[in-house]
């Protein structure tokens, strides 16, 4: 999710187990907590785009982390003196609890996380929320808001941030509850269709959960449609080749790491001298109008191979003509 998400949610969880002791201090130690895991993105500085695929939202947004950095933090914390009458107990509680929550609410997004890392590089995202959403926002902002400014002084102030973390929460769930009757929608055109398919893959577009495209991916080619959960009207699928063999000559180890960032949802098509990957797995921006026609969407992953036969990885956006 987006950065004032993250830190709002993390101010809410500090609200909630430190701010009957700490007060408004409970909430700022909170978002900052919350927000170390996206501090991976300094790391780019470091690495180049092709490794960074693994590296942004590997080993800071895992459960390991969260034990080990919220024990860590814990300790550290401790030997404040804004936090010595905190117990070590209700310090890790809620370190590792802004910390798991920072990383379980990405797994709700498209692009996931690896949560299981260091022992598995498995992307879990349930791709029932979008990046920004503030329909899931604007509820923590306002229990915050809530009991730190508006009700501080009274003794029930704290049940104005839990009542803002419970109906974010409620979203949230519904989200997922949304997805199933969408991918349902999805395989009910798909039959009727004809269409005989390997895996589905829907993912939620805009705010609200609303808007939706759903994937369907053949031995050879996907089917895109569009899904709007308040039109009636049935758009059609938009059918793309894979193009498998322009891999060929791609070095196994390159290949193998566009496959796993994509899950298997991608297609690749030949311009010039370069070959566009386009991931749907993570882009999912609608079919756009190019100059060679059309794409499934607007962002790509561009391998150029380069006279020593290695490959050079960038990026690139189509603009919709």
């Amino acid at each position: 999710m987006d950065s004032l998400t993250q830190a709002a949610l993390g101010a809410a969880i500090g609200e909630a187990t430190l701010g009957k002791k700490i007060g408004y201090k409970g909430a700022i130690l909170g978002a900052v907590v919350a927000t170390i895991p996206d501090l991976d993105v300094a790391l780019y500085l470091f690495y180049d785009k092709l490794e960074m695929l693994s590296i942004h939202r590997g080993i800071s947004h895992s459960i390991f982390f969260s034990i080990i950095g919220g024990l860590l933090l814990a300790y550290l914390l401790q030997r404040i003196k804004w936090f010595k009458e905190i117990s070590f107990q209700r310090l890790f509680i809620f370190t590792w609890v802004a910390l798991f929550t920072h990383m379980l609410l990405d797994a709700f997004t498209a692009y996931g996380t690896q949560l299981f890392l260091p022992f598995f590089d498995t992307r879990v995202s349930f791709d029932s929320v979008n990046v920004v959403d503030p329909v899931y926002t604007i509820p923590l902002l306002i229990g915050l808001i809530g009991s730190l400014f508006v009700f501080k002084k009274k003794p029930s102030r704290a049940i104005y941030n839990q009542i803002g973390i419970v109906v974010s929460s409620i979203y949230l769930l519904l989200t997922l509850v949304n997805k199933s009757q969408v991918e349902n929608h999805f395989q009910t055109v798909l039959a009727a269709q004809s269409i005989d398919y390997n895996s589905l893959l829907s993912m939620p577009v805009g705010v609200a959960n609303i808007n939706w495209y759903g994937v369907a991916k053949t031995n050879n080619g996907l089917y895109l449609q569009k899904y709007s959960i308040l039109q009636k009207e049935q758009l059609p699928f938009e059918y793309f080749p894979i193009n498998e063999h322009l891999l060929d000559d791609v070095y196994p180890e390159l290949v193998h790491i566009m496959k796993w960032f994509s899950k298997g949802f991608y297609t690749v098509e030949k311009e010039g001298d370069r070959l566009l990957f386009y991931n749907l797995q993570v882009d999912m921006r609608g079919v756009v109008n190019t100059n060679n026609g059309k794409a499934p969407t607007m962002g790509y992953f561009v391998l150029k191979k380069k006279e020593d036969g290695s490959f050079e990885f960038s990026s690139g956006t189509h603009v919709n003509n």
